[in-house]
């Protein structure tokens, strides 16, 4: 990993505080992790932006990269807002994977268009990079790209690579660039899992980040510009203020809109760093059912799995023997066993370390487990490693013990980024 080794601050990421009883799930159980009454209310970047008058995009021909989680507290969407407030002068927007308007599934987009409320032109920026990308800023006519998408805190959640190749492409075309930073709803606590190496790059981990990454995207946007573009951007972000790196998204008082159709709540976000690994096996990943990346299964599985995972004993989470027929993608229509993730201490969770427990254990109780025939896995790892070990027959400690060296090495490079306490 070629990460800078600059004079960084030694001090540790804060802990997330630890919980006086059991949370079950994560949206139905909030006064015990509410944000304390002493705690100044939650402002997204946005809300900072309006404040400001605008300030930052003052006299600037304004294009914004966005989906439908662009919205305000009151749920209207920053598009909507820009465009009918005559002290902005927005000219374009653009669309990352799933569209600006969101009607696109996984690996889809919505192509080029002019949105029927604001006839604005929409340019599509999904799987376009570099010179494309920069020619696209170019074509719009604007000077300033502004970003405001909701992450979900793991590496291989495309929309912070879209951000990384838009800042790319936005130096190319000589633009300036905005973030507008929104929490990150799985919290900003230490980072976790494998970092990425090079060799491995795809549009699902660019650079060497760790899987769940535990920063905002203004964060990750002065990572980016500080660590790994060629050319940086003439770069400028606006932080949220009442955001602590212990806050989960339930207490930020901001609607959750789905960033993704199978990312329908938070609680999809809390597991989702650890069971997206699944979308590199041949088993179902729970998309198809109102809980995917909760719901795991196949064909041919049944109880000994959840028995082997609880016999681990993971701090914060249990597993059920479960049964469900996904509506669409892998076992699309059939009935497969499995088990449900019910995550009852997030603050003791870790969600890496839980999905590969249960890649592991998936492994040895079911004699049909494989790895999806392209190698997957090694994308969404960032390696063969994980891939390799398990199958030798490595333990859950052996393979997460593997990569805590470069873990180390980027949490220190990660702390000379962050703008939260």
């Amino acid at each position: 990993m070629r990460l800078s080794r600059r004079k960084l601050l030694a001090s540790a990421t804060l802990a997330a505080s630890a919980s006086a009883a059991s949370v079950p799930v994560l949206s139905s159980h909030r006064s015990d992790r509410a944000t304390p009454r002493h705690r100044a209310p939650l402002r997204t970047g946005f809300e900072r932006l309006v404040a400001d008058g605008y300030a930052a995009l003052d006299g600037r021909r304004v294009g914004v990269v966005t989906n439908p989680t662009g919205v305000t507290r009151d749920a209207r969407h920053i598009v909507d807002v820009m465009h009918a407030d005559p002290r902005v002068r927005l000219t374009a927007v653009f669309g990352p994977e799933h569209g600006f308007r969101g009607t696109a599934q996984a690996g889809g987009s919505e192509g080029r268009y002019d949105d029927p409320a604001t006839g604005l032109p929409v340019y599509d920026t999904y799987l376009k990079s570099g010179r494309p990308l920069a020619d696209v800023f170019t074509a719009s006519g604007v000077d300033t790209v502004v970003f405001d998408i909701q992450d979900v805190g793991a590496r291989f959640y495309t929309y912070i690579w879209t951000l990384y190749d838009c800042m790319e492409a936005a130096a190319l075309a000589g633009k300036r660039f905005v973030v507008l930073d929104r929490p990150n709803p799985v919290t900003g606590r230490a980072a976790e899992g494998p970092v990425l190496h090079r060799e491995f790059a795809t549009f699902v981990g660019r650079q060497p980040i760790a899987q769940a990454h535990g920063m905002t995207v203004a964060e990750l946007a002065r990572l980016f510009n500080g660590e790994f573009l060629t050319t940086p951007v003439p770069l400028e972000t606006v932080r949220m203020t009442g955001w602590q790196r212990d806050t989960f998204y339930d207490a930020s008082g901001l609607p959750w809109v789905p960033p993704s159709p199978n990312m329908p709540t938070p609680d999809t976000a809390l597991v989702y760093s650890g069971t997206c690994m699944f979308e590199g096996t041949n088993l179902s990943e729970g998309r198809g059912t109102t809980r995917p990346f909760e719901l795991l299964g196949a064909e041919g599985v049944d109880g000994r799995w959840a028995a082997a995972a609880n016999e681990l004993g993971l701090p914060g989470v249990r597993f059920r023997e479960a049964y469900f027929a996904p509506t669409f993608s892998k076992f699309q229509g059939k009935t497969v066993g499995g088990v449900q993730i019910h995550v009852h201490d997030r603050a003791a969770y870790d969600p890496v370390r839980t999905g590969i427990a249960l890649l592991v254990t998936a492994r040895k109780v079911w004699d049909g487990f494989a790895w999806r025939a392209d190698d997957w896995i090694d994308k969404l790892t960032g390696s063969g490693r994980v891939r390799t070990m398990i199958d030798a027959g490595a333990g859950v400690d052996e393979v997460t013990g593997a990569w805590q060296t470069e873990l180390a090495a980027f949490r220190r490079v990660r702390e000379g980024y962050l703008l939260y306490k």
